[in-house]
């Protein structure tokens, strides 16, 4: 549906990784805007994350953040939630399946790829 965008703010968290064990946590912020003229309710996420190492891992479950928000028209939702990659680079990407509260039929939003990278990485 065209009337729900999605806009996602990655960070590096250095304080929480440690490199030397191939840690790397990245936290980003989620806001779900929904310009339609029904309520929206996301119902269920799927992130497909793929490491800079090629290793590709798939992660679905029910709402997000252990919610299932319902977001009126003209809305938003924001939440924040981490990824953790075994090297300093990947990419996430993904959708989220939605209902439209008026007919109660479900929709998927794709979610853009974006990067995560740790500081002065050039990939």
């Amino acid at each position: 549906m065209d009337s729900v965008r999605v806009e996602v703010e990655p960070a590096f968290r250095e304080e929480e990784s440690a490199p030397a064990e191939q840690r790397y946590v990245f936290s980003y912020t989620v806001t779900v805007l929904n310009t339609s003229p029904n309520s929206i309710q996301l119902m269920a996420r799927h992130w497909k994350i793929t490491q800079g190492s090629g290793k590709v891992q798939e992660v679905r479950g029910k709402g997000v953040v252990g919610q299932q928000p319902l977001i009126a028209p003209g809305q938003s939702f924001r939440y924040t939630s981490r990824a953790i990659l075994d090297g300093p680079v990947g990419v996430m990407e993904g959708d989220y399946t939605c209902i439209d509260t008026a007919s109660q039929r479900p929709f998927e939003v794709p979610i853009a790829p974006f990067r995560l990278a740790s500081p002065n990485q050039v990939h």
